[in-house]
């Protein structure tokens, strides 16, 4: 017997993580994959997991706890011979016949391995967005290797050791499930957790014993009622750790139908068990809980010749998000207007000045710095409804994203920390950023933590439109081209260049009369032209 302690693994660039649901109790049995917590970000919920089969001694975070990289979860009791006492466990009959891989604990020596994607929740042929490694390269332990893309979050699949990249399995752009080979690497011995290697047996498979509730569990004397079928636009929103997803997709349950009663009413186990029940006894009509109506199937073949194309994978990835957000934020538009005749002009004296740093000066450049300037005084803008919908996130920071239009579709970059960059400096990584995003080689960071977002339609055309807002932001700035029209100054009529904008907001967290002091104090912001050169540069 030995006592393990079981830390928060890397969970990226997060710390002091909200713990939203614990699993386990000192006595419980675990296995290895067990969740022990689940933890939430402003981008995704995650179980922590067991490394471990052994019986919890101690449990050291607790529901609401904040923890980080390395906080301890529980401490478990280990029982050193159940490698060897393996063999007794219940027998795969259907694979008896079949060579098959055997987990073996590896020694802490040089070796070589294959990694492989580890367990990703119910994901699977999931996009590798990005490849980091090349053969001859030097890891270090918990380096990066590759990086995919589900519909909800961006994950990277680190080393588990540290070596020499021998062979590289994974290309850009490939579908990867759990276990798919990544890379062969070399090790040279230091390792942060335990690696399995696969040897083989010529007899059979043992099956660890696992943790799982079957549909039977729930199927009562009476002939069973189907359940409704899960609608993915409510069961992705729905308040559920990755474990209660993966319970609920294994019972059919639609988690959009499903009232919650956990903590901050968050789904648990009981409350997808309780739903089963009383779909199952006649309890509740399959068509009390229905979600949004599906709309109608049509064969357009039958009216004339068609051509079926797919959506790209940013279209796929984006119309998800684009079409949750657009139910769940009461969304309204505030129209208005801003003069930037002089604004234009400077830009124009400035040019061949930001020409010199590197920088091609456009009107967005302008933009970005009078929205930080306006953001600091409406600090609501730049903030987030809390996940329980009770309070509201307040951030000391100004990341702002801005639309970028590429062959496959609409992307967002993010510039982080705008209100201390200057003009040339934004316009620059603005430009940067941009060539990334349509050489197809933005990395998941470049577009992650933004406050506040700006689309600008200016180089196309259009007046005023109605973005949809980039959640979990509550605001978001739609710019269309500006031209000259006649103004009124008292006496006569001058030519203005006049430019439309169109705020978008989340109306749960902000009321129209803040909205119109936004715009209106934006539109000064954008005409006051001189308190936007912030560059040392006199014209």
């Amino acid at each position: 017997m030995s006592i393990q302690k079981i830390n928060v693994p890397d969970i990226g660039d997060f710390s002091d993580v909200e713990v939203i649901e614990v699993f386990v109790s000192v006595g419980d049995n675990v296995e290895l994959e067990t969740p022990l917590i689940s933890i939430e970000t402003d981008k995704a919920v995650m179980d922590v997991p067991s490394t471990h089969v052994g019986v919890v001694t101690a449990v050291h975070a607790n529901l609401g706890d904040k923890v980080s990289e390395g906080s301890a979860v529980i401490e478990v009791e280990v029982v050193e011979s159940a490698a060897s006492e393996a063999p007794t466990a219940e027998v795969n009959s259907a694979a008896v016949e079949k060579a098959a891989p055997v987990a073996v604990a590896v020694k802490a020596e040089p070796k070589l391995i294959q990694v492989k994607v580890p367990d990703i929740g119910d994901f699977s042929d999931v996009e590798t967005i990005e490849v980091f490694v090349s053969v001859g390269d030097e890891l270090d332990v918990e380096a990066p290797l590759i990086s995919i893309e589900t519909d909800k979050a961006v994950m990277d699949v680190p080393a588990p050791e540290a070596g020499m990249v021998k062979a590289v399995h994974v290309n850009l752009g490939d579908k990867v499930s759990e276990g798919t080979l990544v890379i062969d690497l070399l090790t040279t011995g230091e390792s942060t957790s335990p690696v399995i290697e696969q040897v083989e047996s010529p007899k059979r498979v043992i099956e660890a014993p696992i943790h799982q509730v079957t549909p039977a569990t729930f199927v009562p004397a009476t002939a069973p009622k189907a359940l409704p079928p899960i609608n993915e636009g409510s069961f992705s929103t729905a308040y559920a750790s990755p474990s209660i997803r993966k319970l609920a997709r294994e019972l059919g349950v639609n988690l959009g139908q499903v009232t919650g009663t956990g903590h901050k009413k968050r789904i648990t186990a009981d409350n997808v068990k309780a739903f089963v029940k009383s779909i199952l006894s006649g309890q509740v009509s399959l068509g009390t809980a229905s979600a949004l109506p599906s709309l109608p199937k049509v064969d357009f073949s039958k009216f004339g010749e068609i051509d079926v194309q797919p959506l790209s994978r940013i279209q796929k990835i984006s119309s998800k998000f684009l079409q949750a957000a657009w139910i769940n934020i009461p969304h309204v538009t505030q129209n208005d207007t801003a003069d930037i005749t002089d604004m234009d002009a400077l830009r124009k004296a400035l040019k061949a000045a930001a020409m010199e740093q590197g920088a091609r000066l456009t009107p967005l450049a302008f933009m970005i710095k009078a929205c930080v300037n306006v953001l600091k005084q409406f600090p609501a803008f730049n903030g987030s409804l809390h996940a329980d919908g009770e309070s509201m996130v307040f951030k000391n920071y100004y990341h702002i994203g801005f639309a970028a239009d590429t062959p496959n579709g609409l992307v967002v970059p993010v510039i982080k920390n705008a209100d201390q960059k200057n003009l040339f400096e934004i316009a620059k990584e603005m430009g940067d950023l941009s060539e990334k995003a349509r050489a197809g080689k933005l990395g998941a960071k470049d577009m992650q933590g933004g406050t506040f977002t700006i689309s600008s339609l200016g180089s196309i055309g259009g007046t005023f439109f109605t973005p949809i807002i980039n959640a979990p932001e509550v605001a978001i700035l739609g710019v269309a081209r500006s031209k000259m029209e006649p103004v009124w100054d008292g006496e006569k009529f001058i030519p203005r260049n006049i430019l439309p904008l169109s705020l978008s907001y989340d109306h749960r967290v902000i009321d129209g009369a803040n909205a119109v002091r936004f715009t209106t104090a934006l539109a000064k912001e954008l005409e006051d032209a001189n308190t936007l050169n912030d560059t040392g540069v006199t014209v």
